[in-house]
């Protein structure tokens, strides 16, 4: 981190989440001013941050909203420069072709491709005078997925896309990456796993790591992504796997 980092702002959506939480965390430790939404209210301490709650997918639908959420935004940031923005709001429906309605893709795809670009072009302007960067937390099921997670996996594969098409466009000013971890041990996955340790160490022997990411991990490549260190990636996708993605599953 460098001096032209520290008294930069960071939004992170998403924030109340097991890796928005992490962000949270070490983004605030490095000396940004972070700034973070959720739906939902924190349930611990939110000194670390100044907290918005609003649903990012009725942005898709009513630009007042939008413009109402990028003046609290920037009130919170008390005129500090927005230096980053981090798109990790994720919705995960789960369910088959037949299972699955328009309304669970729709919203999925509202959530995690059509918000992050709302966001993108609301703060635009904000992001192109400090130089700033986007970090899309994108998803290895973008490049390999299974079975019933065909709107989570299409809508993470449309984030990919998004970063690059964003890249292209908003340089040389803006940066936009991808952030794509693998499975991750938040509280909502392990609480997952509860009682079946047996499928939990499975998941790990996968991965050639003979492990998971933790959150801060993941964070921690966020918070690289966004500083000046980063100053030449740009329409990168970053696979924080554990080397899941090189593996042939090969029952042979």
């Amino acid at each position: 981190m460098t001096a032209g980092d520290v008294k930069r702002g960071v939004l992170i959506t998403g924030c109340n989440g097991g890796i928005g939480s992490s962000l949270v965390r070490i983004f605030a430790e490095a000396g940004w001013i972070v700034v973070g939404v959720d739906r939902i209210e924190p349930s611990g301490p939110t000194a670390a941050l100044s907290f918005i709650r609003a649903d990012i997918a009725e942005f898709c639908d009513d630009g007042t909203k939008g413009a109402a959420f990028a003046a609290d935004v920037r009130r919170a940031l008390g005129g500090a420069p927005l230096g980053a923005l981090v798109n990790n709001a994720a919705v995960q429906i789960l369910g088959g072709v037949r299972e699955l309605t328009a309304a669970d893709f729709t919203m999925t795809m509202k959530v995690n491709a059509i918000a992050p670009f709302i966001l993108v072009k609301t703060f635009e302007a904000d992001l192109e005078a400090s130089g700033g960067s986007v970090i899309n937390i994108g998803s290895v099921h973008a490049h390999a997925t299974k079975p019933k997670f065909a709107a989570y996996a299409t809508s993470k594969a449309a984030l990919h896309g998004l970063t690059q098409a964003l890249a292209v466009d908003l340089g040389p000013k803006i940066r936009v990456n991808t952030l794509a971890p693998a499975a991750t041990a938040t509280k909502m996955l392990k609480a997952g796993f509860k009682g079946n340790a047996e499928a939990f160490a499975a998941l790990e022997a996968v991965h050639p790591l003979k492990r998971i990411a933790e959150p801060d991990e993941i964070a921690r490549i966020a918070l690289f992504l966004a500083s000046n260190d980063a100053s030449f990636l740009t329409g990168t996708t970053i696979y924080a796997d554990g080397g899941i993605l090189s593996r042939l599953h090969d029952p042979a």
